[in-house]
Formats: C-alpha cells, sequence, structure tokens
C-alpha cells in the first residue's frame, strides 16, 4: 500500500460521495436510466468518445454522475494543459467545454495547469521532442493559461446560463506540489508503483522508441507525473475522473492503475475526439496550424472566420461539439440550411456561439463589424472600428499616423502614407481607379480631403491600394 507520505493529503466534504472499493450502489433500473442522461447526452453529441476502463463504466460511471438517486453527490472532474505556450488553442477547447459539460450537470470541475509536466513535454501523438523550456518561460506561460482559463469560465458563467444549479469551476497548477517534493522522496515512494513493462507498453512509447530520435528519460516520467496528479487531485479533492484527448489515454491509464494499487478504488477516464485540419493534422502548436484563444495571436474576427469557413460536412458535427445548443435545435438550423444553403446559418451560429464564449459579446460584436467592413464593404461598421479592430483585421497593413493638414489631398495622402511610388507612376495608379478611401474608389489625385467622407467619425482612412495592399491611417488634430 501507500507509503506514509503519498497518506499526507486529507479529503474534505466534497469526497463524501460513497467510494468504489464496494462500487456504487447501483439503485433500481430507474435511476440507472436516469443516470445515463449526461454520459449519454455527451457520447450522442459525439465529445464523449471513450471512457476507462471499459469493464465497469457501463454501469459504475454512469452513477456516479446520477445526481438524483440516493446516496449520490457532485463529482469533481479534472483535465490538464500544459502551458508549452501563452495561450490555449482550439484544440484545447473541446476538453473545456466538456468540463463546462460537467459543471453545468451540477458537478465540480478542475483545470489544472501543468507547469511542472510543461517541463518535461509530452510525448503523446510527436514524432519527436519538444523543445525544452526554461522555468522563467513556463511560468510566464503558466500565468497567462491561467488568465484565459479563467475568462473562457467566466464567459461560460455569465453568458451561457441555463438557470440550473452549476457546480464549482476551479483553476489549480501542479506546480503547487511539486515544489514540495524532493527527487529521491518522490521516487522511492512513488516509483515502487510502476511497473516498467507496464509503462513501456504504452502505444505513445513505443511509437517514440522505435523513431530514429528514440525517447529521453525526461518524455519516459512524463506519464508518471501526470499519473500523480490524477492520485493528488483524488485525495484531496475527491476526483474521480480525468478527462482528456484521445491521445492521453496512456496517460490516463497510468493514473488509474496507480490510484489502484494505492487505495483498491477505482477512478475513470473519459476522452474527447481530437481537432483535425482538412489534411488531417491535429490542431495545435507543434502543427503550425494552430487558432488561438488569446485575442492578441488570433483576433476575434480571425477565430470567427476559421468557423464561417467550416464545410457544409463538418458543420452540423462542430455545432455538437463546439456549443451548448440543444440537439433538436441544431436539427432545425441543419434542416432551414437545406433549404437556403447559400445563407451559411450554420457556419455563422457555430462562429457566433464559440466567438462569444472565447472573447464574450463584445469579442463577438468586435467580429461581426469586422466582418462587415472587410466583406461587405460596410463604411458603418468602418467608422465605428477601434485602432485594435482596424490593427486586427488589417495585420499586414502598415499603420500611420498623420497630420490633417489644410488643403491635405489624395495624392498628399497617398505619398506621405508610402503607399504609392513618387513621380508620375504613383500619379496615374489613382487617375486608372487603382486607389479606393474607405471603400470608395477615387480617381482625382488632387482632391481634397472631406472628413466624413475620407476622414471617418473615428478619425480614421482605410487606404486600399490595388486589391490587397491595404494602410491604415489615423489622423491627429483633428
Amino acid at each position: 500500500m501507500a507509503a506514509p507520505m503519498l497518506r499526507l493529503f486529507f479529503r474534505g466534504w466534497w469526497s463524501r460521495a460513497p467510494t468504489p472499493s464496494g462500487v456504487l450502489p447501483l439503485g433500481s433500473r430507474k435511476a440507472h436510466s436516469r443516470a445515463q442522461g449526461l454520459l449519454a447526452a455527451q457520447k450522442a453529441r459525439g465529445l464523449f468518445k471513450d471512457f476507462f476502463p471499459e469493464t465497469g463504466t457501463k454501469l459504475e460511471l454512469p452513477e456516479l454522475f446520477d445526481r438524483g438517486s440516493a446516496g449520490s453527490f457532485p463529482q469533481t472532474i479534472y483535465c490538464g494543459f500544459d502551458p508549452t505556450a501563452d495561450s490555449l488553442h482550439v484544440g484545447h477547447l473541446l476538453a473545456l467545454l466538456g468540463l463546462f459539460h460537467f459543471q453545468r450537470a451540477g458537478h465540480n470541475a478542475i483545470a489544472l495547469v501543468g507547469s511542472a509536466t510543461a517541463r518535461l513535454g509530452d510525448p503523446s501523438g510527436r514524432t519527436k521532442e519538444r523543445e525544452a523550456l526554461d522555468a522563467e518561460r513556463v511560468l510566464a506561460n503558466a500565468r497567462a493559461l491561467r488568465r484565459g482559463l479563467e475568462a473562457l469560465a467566466a464567459n461560460h458563467q455569465e453568458l451561457f446560463n441555463d438557470g440550473r444549479p452549476w457546480g464549482s469551476f476551479t483553476v489549480l497548477d501542479n506546480a503547487a506540489w511539486y515544489q514540495k517534493q524532493q527527487l529521491v522522496n518522490f521516487l522511492a515512494t512513488v516509483g515502487g508503483h510502476f511497473r516498467m513493462g507496464t509503462l513501456l507498453s504504452r502505444l505513445s512509447v513505443q511509437a517514440r522508441l522505435k523513431s530514429p530520435e528514440g525517447m529521453s528519460l525526461t518524455e519516459f516520467f512524463y506519464q508518471v507525473l501526470q499519473a500523480y496528479d490524477f492520485y493528488h487531485l483524488f485525495q484531496r479533492y475527491g476526483c474521480r475522473v480525468q478527462l482528456g484527448g484521445s491521445d492521453q489515454l496512456g496517460n490516463i491509464m497510468s493514473g488509474y492503475e496507480f490510484i489502484h494499487k494505492l487505495t483498491g478504488e477505482d477512478v475513470f477516464g473519459i476522452t474527447v475526439p481530437l481537432i483535425t485540419s482538412t489534411t488531417g493534422a491535429k490542431l495545435g502548436k507543434s502543427a503550425g496550424n494552430a487558432v488561438w484563444l488569446n485575442r492578441d495571436k488570433t483576433s476575434p474576427f480571425e477565430l470567427y472566420q476559421f468557423f464561417v469557413r467550416q464545410q457544409d460536412d463538418s458543420v452540423e458535427r462542430y455545432l455538437k461539439l463546439f456549443t451548448f445548443l440543444p440537439l433538436p435545435e441544431i436539427d432545425h438550423i441543419m434542416q432551414l440550411h437545406l433549404k437556403e444553403p447559400e445563407k451559411r446559418g450554420p457556419q455563422k451560429r457555430l462562429a457566433a456561439e464559440v466567438t462569444k464564449l472565447v472573447h464574450g459579446r463584445e469579442g463577438l460584436d468586435s467580429a461581426k463589424r469586422c466582418t462587415q467592413a472587410l466583406y461587405h464593404s460596410s463604411i458603418d461598421a468602418l467608422e465605428v472600428m477601434s485602432d485594435q479592430e482596424l490593427k486586427e483585421l488589417f495585420k499586414e497593413a502598415s499603420f500611420s499616423e498623420l497630420v490633417l493638414d489644410p488643403g491635405t489631398s489624395v495624392l498628399d495622402t497617398c505619398r506621405k502614407a508610402n503607399a504609392i511610388p513618387d513621380g508620375p507612376r504613383g500619379y496615374r495608379m489613382i487617375t486608372e481607379g487603382g486607389v479606393s478611401i474607405n471603400h470608395r474608389q477615387v480617381t482625382n489625385p488632387e482632391s481634397v480631403l472631406v472628413v466624413g467622407q475620407h476622414i471617418l467619425k473615428n478619425g480614421l482612412s482605410l487606404l486600399k491600394i490595388g486589391k490587397r495592399n491595404f494602410y491604415v491611417i489615423k489622423w491627429l488634430q483633428l
């Protein structure tokens, strides 16, 4: 059984649920039918992919979440997020939505920032070792990740509340317990409970061992730390379920085996599907195709457009995975889509729901303004856009601050913004219709700028040269 150090963690009120040493009381068939609700609903949406262990999860796991049966209590579920970058991305959203669905059903969710495990690097699903991160970088990333998780949880609470009593949502960092550990003590008390043959048999380990680069001890030890995380949360918070991507099944199995060996009790794992690109590559930082949830890295407009551009053959699945919309409502949206596919109603609803969750109402409004300004040439949208929105929308555009002198002409403006070449060639670009200001073509180089036409109410001008070259001008001293 566990060495004394492993028994230091105490249990609080949250662990009053019956322990699986005798398994949970099964109750009546009617109670079991109710119990299937939460898990079956997410399975039907495609959000919950696999359940572990297979033996027992058909009865014990549903009973664990049946708050209507006698003796049942709110449960605690966790999912880990390693701070290998300073932002979450779309690939993390499904696991986070899984936590939210449990919270909405009255259970307690823990988002675990893995400051300690990020230093090792998870080998799962990787063909080569991650680039090592120093402690200072990991700490900065962890702070940013924590802010991102808390912001998403706040948006969820504020904008998607359904009136039911919800469970709690807590953000923790595994550095809190590993900082107190001494290496030799940890290996002596924890290491003896892991069998090398079992660890080596994991598919993620096998794949790396057969690769040209092999596998470092650092990476190999990752699954031990993730298993210990699960054990710590089980002991300290009564956490009995770990949620993760389908590539995390091996790590979840290690946690289950460790806890079962130490306590004789059962815990469970649930996986969510991995989101891939059109080429089948996993979306994420490592693949270089991440769609970030931090506004500084991916704007609300870009996030919105990522989902608006989804193809018809995937949009229904994404509505089920990425939103809280009831399945009958999704069916209705898809039926309307069959009648008017050109309106792209499901894609717009999907984009709106995700953008609102990630960036709040203001972020969704910003995304819609940018969409109107860029794709519908809306002057009204341009006039209410902030400097930040314009910079986000026209990332490659040159941004200039100019003083509006009396008599400033179209030609003067283009030259001061370095948008056209000097001499006759630049002059001809205007006269030949290659220049527009605020989506309006200008052909007279000598035209004097007019406030309200060439200069918007927010003091900005959007200068476009040719088809794709944009210049954003902020006028000073108006």
